[in-house]
């Protein structure tokens, strides 16, 4: 293994590109929990591709099936029962762009190492399987489709993108996933769960030469299979700028997003993006700001507000969220405030301020086995380095933050996703 280390901030990891394929992380970290992750670049945005030199098209949900169909095991029980030996917390997860499965344990880490590394590494689908689970999952998204806040997000992102598929809920549809076979899924996870295209990253008071074993031990050498994925193409602007549904809320709830058309980006300029949004977002939006203030005095906004900065190699927004019963002006409010800082321009000592914070919070990250090994993962299937992330943002200047402003937050960019109380019926 090799052992890469900042000394500035005294945090180090192991790394082995196992002969398997795999690429595996290692964090020496004296705690009480050890965290592990492993995890594959797919997610639900992943619905194209050339395998092999045929093209492919998957179902919408396929991602999310796959990962709750990695559980059962050919002998008729669930991951979860060799977990409840161990007494490891396990869960799994899929989003636009990967998915993980992962567990956390403060004993016997190793026998859960097995089973993770195990579960994952043999698929087992049938139809009566994968028939009964299209009932499981089907429950789920009309679940999601009752959800305010999941109609909230996703109705933001289906005004924002034209033919993104990041519009596409992550679950899929009742009659997308209807489509769904074994045969299907064994495509999908002979392209995108091979260990060329996935990570381990394990935080902990480990032995990284012990990890090593386990995987000498259960990860078969395997070849690289050509993928080439396609993505459809994404105009400049909007697709529509206002977007309202109606489940069941008492209160009205808001989303602004704003489009980043500047993508696509990876590694340290992706880094560098997130690092710079952030604290142009805190300056502007965040809770010590005049804007937060203002509008949360005159009872637009209350403790449910947020914001935050979403990036990727494929799609990059904005949004602003909260409950509101007067949703318009709280869009209206942004855009001008947006206008009144590109006029006045922003506060350097505002700006020295919050940079010390972002530094900061990117320290405190380092102080939990979990947030260690979950964003190590994130950030290397995006080419960028933990370690060397804290540099980045370090290394954002005033002037990076007042281009940013200048450049992004176009007129055109902008959306307004709501869901409103169901209208009374006379």
């Amino acid at each position: 293994m090799i052992c890469k280390e900042n000394k500035e901030i005294g945090e180090k990891y192991y790394f082995l590109q196992h002969k398997s394929g795999l690429g595996v992380y290692v964090v020496p970290k004296k705690m009480s929990t050890s965290y592990a992750i492993f995890g594959t670049k797919f997610g639900s945005i992943d619905n194209r591709f050339v395998l092999d030199g045929k093209e492919i098209v998957l179902p919408d949900g396929i991602a999310h099936f796959l990962e709750h169909k990695m559980f059962e095991q050919e002998d008729g029980t669930d991951a979860f029962l060799r977990y409840a030996k161990t007494g490891a917390n396990a869960n799994a997860y899929t989003t636009f762009e990967r998915t993980c499965y992962l567990f956390s344990a403060t004993s016997k880490f190793y026998e859960s190492l097995e089973i993770l590394l195990d579960f994952v590494s043999h698929p087992y689908f049938t139809d009566a399987t994968v028939q009964k689970e299209m009932g499981i999952i089907g429950q789920e998204i009309r679940m999601y489709d009752d959800n305010p806040g999941w109609q909230l997000y996703f109705g933001m992102l289906t005004g924002l993108y034209h033919n993104n598929t990041v519009r596409i809920d992550t679950a899929g549809t009742t009659e997308t996933i209807a489509e769904i076979t074994p045969e299907l899924l064994h495509t999908a996870y002979r392209a995108f769960y091979n260990p060329h295209n996935m990570l381990l990253c394990v935080c902990g008071d480990i032995d990284p030469e012990k990890v090593e074993e386990i995987c000498d031990r259960l990860l078969p050498v395997s070849e690289k299979p050509e993928v080439k994925r396609i993505y459809p193409e994404e105009p400049k602007g909007i697709y529509k700028e206002f977007i309202s549904k109606r489940p069941e809320v008492s209160m009205p709830m808001f989303s602004v997003g704003v489009k980043d058309n500047a993508v696509p980006v990876s590694g340290d300029a992706l880094a560098k993006k997130q690092a710079a949004y952030d604290i142009l977002l805190d300056m502007m939006f965040g809770k010590s700001s005049p804007f937060y203030t203002r509008l949360y005095e005159a009872g637009l906004i209350d403790s449910s507000y947020s914001y935050e900065y979403e990036c990727s190699e494929t799609f990059a927004h904005t949004s602003i969220s909260g409950a509101s019963n007067e949703p318009e002006k709280v869009y209206a409010a942004v855009k001008e405030e947006i206008a009144h800082y590109r006029k006045a321009g922003l506060d350097r000592a505002v700006f020295d301020r919050l940079h010390r914070a972002s530094y900061a919070q990117t320290l405190r990250a380092f102080n939990s086995t979990e947030d260690i090994a979950g964003d190590l993962l994130v950030y290397r299937f995006e080419g960028i380095d933990l370690l060397d992330y804290p540099r980045i943002v370090a290394s954002i200047t005033f002037e990076d933050v007042c281009a940013l402003l200048r450049d992004a937050f176009d007129e055109q960019d902008f959306v307004l996703s709501t869901v409103l109380p169901l209208e009374k019926k006379v």
